[in-house]
């Protein structure tokens, strides 16, 4: 219920039709339209109204008259209004948590040839289903599926040298088709192969990924029935076989990427699963989650099965992301046997979860890096190649522009102030991918004698650039291996403005 009081208040509000003749609000309707402007008028006098009904907007007699100052204060607030409601919501961001593959910040980013083949096809018209040389309509899946022919058949097509247990002489030629996700390649995969019968998977592997995705879920989807063998720590081959009946249709392996089950546990190799397939007759489909196509080994990162890898030991179809160890754009790629991957190109599903024009322009400038051996144009191949010693180098370059900064500006950091210093840490790959993967890295530890942690996570995260780092220990911890050497001089005016 109002008061005499409040509705006073209320009355002494501006119309929006008086706003609209002020000189500061009639210089924003003729850059922007008298049609937004309005809109911000009205949200802004909503929300003054907000304010006088709850208290917080009002005036007293000890001269505490909040109403005026808002009043008087209201066409900046239109204007800030105004350029909320006209900016983008999705913005980059800097990455100086150490996560190389943050889901939350967007996972891989793209090198700098796939976005410029990606403007390049955005801005005009492209070939995307047109065959120049014959004129007649064409196939969009042939921008990549040469390329992956290329790193896939050559990477499977060993001369028996390889210390895998089966050294596959595959039947038929490897082929990739790309969708939306993994989850959708996953769905597409179960739905063409094994609709209608059972996919025989162990429950050590019934995973569940970000956003409640769990394969008993989408096996469901699929009309496909789950047979779960073995228990959540030991499943052997034999649970396999002892389950496998004439309704069964697929074999399922499920990488555990996002966790590891360590103890007392038993999982059937690659080799002996390929090898039970073989003999059965019946296809083995691998969910691998990241799929990458570079050996991590290099970096210090083993356990982690590549595409590659599998196809080599006798996996008929893996399934993997595009935006994860791939370091390309997000989507689902299926590759392996080319009779089985041409079943679900003609699936009317595929239709359904199929790409578009951009995913397939970064997608193919992203694999022509790796056909050129050119992995320092891969943004997170990048990343996970740094050393330790060039990390702590940026960063003590950074902490001494700090410094010059406060200098200039006459604010040197005094006791109890903004103190910077190096220690050491561990960056991880994250997306699900290398669970128990580290990689030794150098930070820069930020504290304040007066202000904690958080605040001044905070105030990093709401800076002009957004800079987002990770706190622990009552620090705030920054971390340039996922910070690109250009954004340096970003996080210096961030970092000198936390003074």
């Amino acid at each position: 219920m109002l008061t005499s009081d409040k509705t006073a208040l209320f009355q002494r509000l501006p119309s929006t039709d008086s706003l609209l003749k002020e000189p500061a609000i009639r210089s924003l309707v003729e850059r922007e339209g008298r049609e937004v402007v309005t809109e911000s008028i009205r949200s802004v006098l909503a929300n003054l109204r907000r304010e006088i009904a709850a208290g917080t907007v009002c005036e007293n007699k000890a001269g505490d008259n909040s109403l005026d100052l808002a009043i008087g204060g209201i066409a900046v607030a239109i204007e800030r209004t105004l350029w909320q409601s006209l900016s983008h919501s999705l913005v980059q961001v800097i990455n100086a948590t150490g996560v190389i593959l943050h889901t939350n910040l967007g996972r891989a980013p793209l090198g700098r040839d796939a976005i410029e083949h990606l403007a390049a096809t955005a801005s005009g018209y492209s070939n995307l289903e047109f065959n120049c040389e014959s004129g007649e309509r064409g196939k969009r899946d042939v921008h990549v599926d040469r390329l992956f022919n290329k790193l896939l058949e050559q990477g499977v097509e060993r001369d028996g040298t390889s210390d895998s247990p089966v050294q596959a002489k595959r039947g038929s030629a490897v082929s990739t088709i790309v969708v939306n996700n993994n989850a959708a390649a996953v769905l597409l995969a179960l739905n063409t192969l094994a609709e209608g019968g059972e996919v025989i998977a162990s429950r050590g592997e019934l995973v569940e990924i970000g956003g409640s995705f769990r394969i008993p879920d989408v096996m469901q989807k699929s009309n496909a029935t789950l047979r779960e063998v073995g228990t959540t720590n030991r499943t052997r081959v034999s649970d396999y076989e002892r389950a496998i009946n004439d309704r069964t249709r697929l074999l399922l392996r499920v990488h555990r990427s996002n966790f590891e089950i360590t103890g007392f546990t038993e999982q059937p190799s690659l080799g002996e699963l390929t090898e039970l397939a073989k003999r059965r007759n019946i296809p083995l489909l691998e969910d691998l989650g990241s799929g990458a196509l570079f050996d991590l080994r290099s970096v210090g990162i083993n356990g982690e099965p590549g595409v590659i890898d599998s196809l080599r030991i006798g996996v008929d179809v893996v399934c993997y992301s595009g935006d994860k160890l791939l370091g390309g754009p997000q989507a689902g790629l299926i590759s392996g046997r080319a009779d089985l991957v041409s079943r679900m190109r003609s699936n009317s599903l595929f239709r359904a979860l199929r790409v578009d024009k951009l995913t397939y322009s970064a997608l193919e400038a992203t694999l022509l890096s790796y056909v050129k051996h050119d992995h320092d144009a891969i943004p997170i191949l990048r990343m996970m190649r740094m050393s330790k010693a060039d990390i702590a180098g940026r960063a003590r370059a950074v902490i001494e522009e700090v410094n010059k900064v406060q200098q200039k500006l006459q604010t040197p950091s005094k006791l109890g102030g903004l103190n910077l210093e190096i220690r050491d840490g561990e960056s991880l790959i994250g997306g699900g991918a290398a669970p128990s993967a580290l990689l030794p890295t150098s930070l820069i530890s930020v504290s304040h004698g007066e202000v904690s942690a958080d605040v001044l996570n905070k105030r990093l995260r709401n800076h002009d650039r957004r800079i987002v780092a990770r706190v622990e220990d009552g620090r705030v911890l920054l971390d340039l291996r996922t910070v690109f050497p250009e954004q340096d001089a970003n996080l210096v005016d961030a970092l000198a403005s936390l003074s």
